[in-house]
């Protein structure tokens, strides 16, 4: 095969430490790469190995800032397209824009389906993220894209911490059912939905709960948690109901402005989230958020997408 087999991991800024630990558990160190600013904030990117006919994982979350990471990502497939790589996967943990899927109101951008075309334009062959906030973002590209879940990740730490007798999973709106359901299912738990509503604008959110909850531990699923208000407002909702505890696990901490110190401030018991984005300093010292790492589920995908062995398996 000679170096045409060769499997190579290129990082971005977005997350390095998750990188590291994607190249520890496939045991292949980084390639070696230049990522930096020019003094006006250009970024320039050098790649510092041979990568002729290699298969190229970029690893990069575009999360905050948002598009500088984004740049990072379509300059370093840019460089990898132009040194001859053979495949280049644009490992996306957490695919920022997604919330934009679709036209909320005229004249609005559809930003998910800009940020599609620019990764395929910039030569990505194939796309891997994690819980996508909306599947149908899959087939914004023409290229493969593997959306892997957080959830199996999630649900090995639920068991090691719960007694599963006393669970109920919590969608913490109408449109995450779906999340929520899929992994109620494979803990074997109830479900209830928190529906939100407002009355008139400006006034505030009236959060109804469906389902009888008192009595349980209750975990919050959702795919981003970005303000905290909805997880804060929802928890106060469910033990208003007689809920015992109220938990959340959320695949993606985007955790902007005040957000931190909302949910330290909560009745939240605790908020796991993934290493998906790199936890803030904030985050870390937080007494009421755990971050789960993913490098393993991640590593995993990208040595079976290398080897063509199933991906969809990990979640059967």
């Amino acid at each position: 095969m000679g170096k045409n087999g060769a499997l190579k991991l290129v990082a971005g800024n977005s997350n390095p430490a998750l990188a590291q630990a994607i190249g520890d558990y496939l045991k292949i160190p980084l390639t070696k790469a230049l990522v930096r600013r020019f003094a006006d904030m250009e970024i320039f990117v050098e790649i510092q190995e041979n990568v002729r006919g290699a298969d190229v994982f970029v690893i990069q979350s575009t999360s905050f800032p948002a598009n500088d990471h984004l740049m990072e990502l379509l300059i370093i497939t840019d460089a990898l397209r132009r040194a001859s790589a053979r495949r280049i996967t644009a490992v996306v943990p957490y695919f920022g824009y997604a919330r934009q899927d679709r036209k909320p109101g005229a004249r609005t951008p559809i930003s998910a389906k800009l940020v599609a075309n620019l990764i395929t334009h910039a030569g990505a062959d194939r796309v891997m993220t994690i819980d996508l906030h909306a599947g149908q973002i899959q087939g914004f590209f023409d290229i493969p894209t593997d959306n892997l879940y957080a959830s199996p990740v999630m649900v090995r730490d639920i068991k090691e911490k719960f007694d599963l007798e006393k669970i109920m999973v919590v969608s913490p709106d109408v449109g995450g059912v779906l999340r929520a359901r899929g992994l109620a299912k494979r803990i074997n738990a109830p479900l209830a939905i928190i529906d939100k509503r407002r009355e008139r604008a400006g006034e505030s959110e009236v959060m109804n709960v469906i389902g009888e909850v008192a009595g349980y531990t209750c975990i919050l699923v959702d795919d981003i948690v970005d303000s905290g208000g909805t997880l804060v407002n929802a928890a106060d909702a469910l033990l208003a109901q007689g809920a015992t505890d109220v938990y959340a696990y959320i695949s993606h901490g985007v955790l902007s402005g005040g957000a931190v110190a909302r949910i330290t401030a909560s009745r939240l018991k605790e908020l796991v989230i993934t290493d998906s984005i790199q936890p803030t300093k904030a985050v870390q010292e937080a007494k009421n958020i755990r971050a789960l790492p993913i490098s393993s589920l991640i590593g995993e995908a990208i040595g079976r997408t290398a080897s063509e062995e199933s991906v969809s398996s990990l979640f059967d």
